[in-house]
């Protein structure tokens, strides 16, 4: 390739919900993205039917949640269950989000990536990455049709099977797959109220096994397979899906006509690292686990959101020292509990008498005040903390949505404020500058805040990086997360 050939300033390998995230918080800070899709077409394939609290504050932080609301649907008590475990008593979260909202990952996958074309990302699909190559300062990829780009960096988000990972040579350890499930998307001749019946009745014994209305007057339908396949690229066949159908509930349904039929498996996997030079992962790149709780997508949409700011700002050449590297410092202990979360629940939803044994006895402990809010904070999100040192117990979590006045005494709400992407101080002293970072960092005065610290410093994320009044400790953490004051 001649030198004088253009350098992107990152690649993006794989157009799901992670690599349309990622693209869009890029471009929200200037950053010249280009997404490689192998798929020329979106998948018609639902894997994934909701959107978990934390994720849906992230879509508010953006601007987003409107047009997700408009094609969702809000299940409050949908966040504190555990396993299916109904919880005893109503979970109360500290959030305005504090529901699943159930949406198909088409509608996900869509609005994405139209979001990350509004803010300008480039988008090549059928394009399928086959080699990469690093140098000190550039990635080079090789494409599958034999062209070539050059990045600065380069993120692989290409899913559990990830060609880069390997690429790279990381390691993915972990629990192979010892149980496969079947899903589809079918017509059904039986009338919707003897479906509906039967799979309660099933799924009193198989919580493996569900079939319910989905879109297009179609069926969703997910059921255990016989065996776990050698090829898990290979989708089932339609009457490899009715036998199993059968197996378990006495009948096909009249199953027939499937708009997508494919496997997904138990595999339990976290790559070891998720840097190796100039290149990085998320998403199931970086981590796989069975799909209970619905968590997958969220995980690595969070992936993105905590990734997109750091390596904006290590591209800007503002990056503070182990800025970038903090992206696998916090979100892999993040993945590592949502792994343990899912082998837990999938454990919880086996037949056997031992593993029903350990449920009914959770489904105990659940009646003790606590127990069933921290696994809903766990499966929410809205639980992490990140390890940002001693402190108070909400250094290094995230805060909830707030009433705010702007400078001119208009109303405004928190995660409004952070649509720019910047940092935020909200100061009740009044005392505080960020003077040498105010191109970076917002500010919001105002002794009434509804806040009970004297101040708190926001990273991009909305989580919190400082709490306090004194200006020495405030600039401290205003180097660390932002880099040298202008």
């Amino acid at each position: 390739m001649p030198n004088g050939a253009e350098i992107h300033d990152v690649v993006i390998a794989g157009g799901g919900p992670t690599g349309m995230m990622l693209a869009a918080e890029l471009r929200l800070r200037g950053v010249d993205v280009v997404v490689l899709e192998r798929e020329r077409e979106r998948s018609p394939l639902v894997r994934s039917l909701g959107l978990h609290p934390r994720s849906v504050e992230i879509l508010d932080q953006r601007g987003l949640l409107d047009r997700f609301l408009a094609l969702g649907r809000r299940y409050p008590d949908g966040v504190g269950r555990f396993a299916g475990i109904v919880p005893p008593r109503p979970v109360e979260l500290d959030s305005d989000h504090a529901y699943l909202l159930g949406i198909p990952q088409t509608s996900t996958d869509r609005l994405l990536e139209e979001h990350a074309v509004e803010q300008g990302a480039q988008v090549l699909r059928g394009a399928e990455l086959t080699g990469v190559e690093q140098e000190d300062d550039v990635v080079t990829i090789v494409r599958a049709d034999g062209a070539v780009l050059r990045s600065r960096w380069l993120v692989g988000c290409d899913g559990g099977r990830s060609l880069v990972r390997r690429l790279l040579g990381v390691g993915f350890p972990g629990e192979a797959a010892r149980t496969e499930w079947l899903l589809g998307e079918v017509e059904v001749t039986m009338p919707a109220e003897e479906v509906a019946a039967l799979s309660e009745e099933v799924r009193r014994t198989h919580r493996g096994f569900g079939i319910g209305p989905a879109a297009d007057g179609l069926f969703r339908a997910v059921v255990p397979a016989a065996t776990v396949a050698e090829d898990r690229t290979v989708p089932p066949t339609l009457d490899e899906f009715r036998a199993q159908l059968r197996a378990y509930a006495g009948t096909d349904f009249g199953a027939r006509s499937p708009r997508a039929l494919s496997r997904f498996t138990d595999a339990t996997r976290l790559a070891d690292r998720y840097r190796v030079g100039r290149v990085l992962l998320a998403g199931d790149a970086a981590h796989v686990h069975p799909p209970l709780g619905g968590q997958g997508l969220n995980l690595g949409l969070q992936d993105a959101f905590n990734l997109g700011w750091k390596l904006a700002a290590q591209l800007d050449g503002r990056a503070p020292e182990g800025l970038l590297d903090s992206y696998e410092t916090e979100r892999r202990p993040v993945a590592e509990q949502v792994l343990t979360l899912t082998r837990a629940q999938s454990v919880l939803i086996d037949p056997e008498p031992g593993p029903q044994a350990v449920r009914r006895l959770l489904t105990d402990l659940m009646e003790i005040d606590g127990v069933g809010h921290y696994l809903a904070e766990q499966v929410s999100g809205l639980g992490i903390r990140y390890d940002l040192g001693d402190g108070p117990a909400l250094l290094g979590r995230r805060l909830r949505d707030l009433p705010l006045r702007d400078a001119s005494g208009r109303e405004q709400r928190l995660f409004e404020r952070l649509r720019d992407g910047r940092g935020l101080l909200l100061d009740r002293t009044g005392a505080l500058t960020v003077a040498g970072w105010a191109d970076r960092v917002g500010v919001v005065a105002d002794a009434s805040l509804p806040i009970e610290e004297p101040a708190v410093l926001l990273r991009p994320d909305g989580y919190v990086a400082w709490i306090g009044d004194g200006q020495a400790g405030l600039a401290g953490s205003l180097r660390r997360w932002f880099g040298d004051a202008a």
